[in-house]
């Protein structure tokens, strides 16, 4: 065991991982920036090292075999452990008290977060962030393998052992071209778009929120035709300029000034949208917990 640990190097376990993901080697030697045969041979030579195969290979397709799925948990293991080793020497080495790993979805960076993160700097000035944006579905994952530290998202269905709870809510608002002939004026519900396509956020990767709008529009007596689905708001405002539908945002993604396009605030329907902190609390990070307690103070 001593010989076989001595042999095995970090990059192993990273270029192995790596294949786990993408289950491509194509992809895979793409995000390493190294060349497909290195790939290979990297990997033949850590099943070599392990006296296993970790994929089962055909012409069309790599798949993680039973040795490999219990082998990405140990790789998995072994990699958060030495970044975040190298994250804590890093931060000491730089007088710094801690960083604090972020996701969030492009809305809660228009509104919620900006004020929230200045507070917290001006109260701890010594803890550093890293903010990366993220779809709900990509920040769960990130939770759950302990490469975020909170993130915010449009769901409270999230993986056992993490915790979630709102924390910001806000109006819907139908988007529609500069152009159209239904105002703030003329507008009485909703139902009056009933004839119109719809742009929506797709339903796999915020579930909670298409099937907000989905409810919303057969509250009004209709199922929305849905023409084209994008997770970017300047996507689907450039959509909605274009003519290619119309489509419900939160609030906070409000942008009648970089676009030929209008808001209507639905500001009588029973439904809105939440935001939700979700992060585990067995992260005993002090950075984190003086987060969540400015969080919810």
């Amino acid at each position: 065991m001593i010989s076989l640990t001595n042999q095995i190097e970090f990059r192993h376990l990273e270029y192995f991982l790596a294949l786990s993901q993408t289950l491509h080697y194509g992809k895979a030697a793409e995000r390493l920036f190294i060349s497909q045969s290195a790939l290979s041979q990297q990997i033949q030579r850590l099943e070599h090292l392990l006296g296993q195969p970790l994929f089962d290979r055909t012409n069309r397709r790599v798949e993680l075999n039973q040795a490999g799925q219990l082998f990405k948990q140990v790789a998995q293991q072994v990699t958060n452990q030495m970044h975040g080793s190298l994250e804590s020497w890093r931060l000491a080495l730089e007088e710094i008290e801690g960083m604090i790993r972020i996701g969030f979805v492009g809305s809660a960076m228009q509104e919620f977060l900006p004020p929230l993160i200045k507070d917290f700097s001006e109260n701890y000035p010594k803890t550093k962030f890293s903010l990366d944006e993220m779809n709900n579905q990509l920040q769960l994952q990130a939770l759950e393998t302990e490469q975020l530290d909170i993130g915010f998202v449009r769901s409270n269905e999230v993986p056992p052992g993490l915790s979630c709870k709102a924390v910001y809510t806000e109006n819907l608002c139908v988007v529609l071209p500069e152009n159209h002939g239904i105002s703030d004026a003329t507008f009485k519900d909703i139902s009056q778009f009933s004839y119109e396509n719809f742009i929506l956020f797709p339903n796999q990767q915020s579930q909670m929120y298409y099937q907000q709008i989905i409810r919303l529009c057969q509250h009004y007596g209709f199922s929305p035709s849905i023409s084209h689905r994008s997770i970017h708001g300047p996507t689907i405002f450039k959509l909605v300029e274009s003519g290619m539908g119309i489509s419900i945002v939160p609030k906070s993604l409000m942008d009648n000034k970089n676009y030929g396009i209008r808001f209507i605030e639905l500001t009588n329907v029973p439904f809105d949208t939440s935001l939700f902190a979700v992060w585990n609390p067995e992260n005993s990070k002090k950075g984190l917990k003086h987060f969540l307690e400015l969080l919810f103070a």
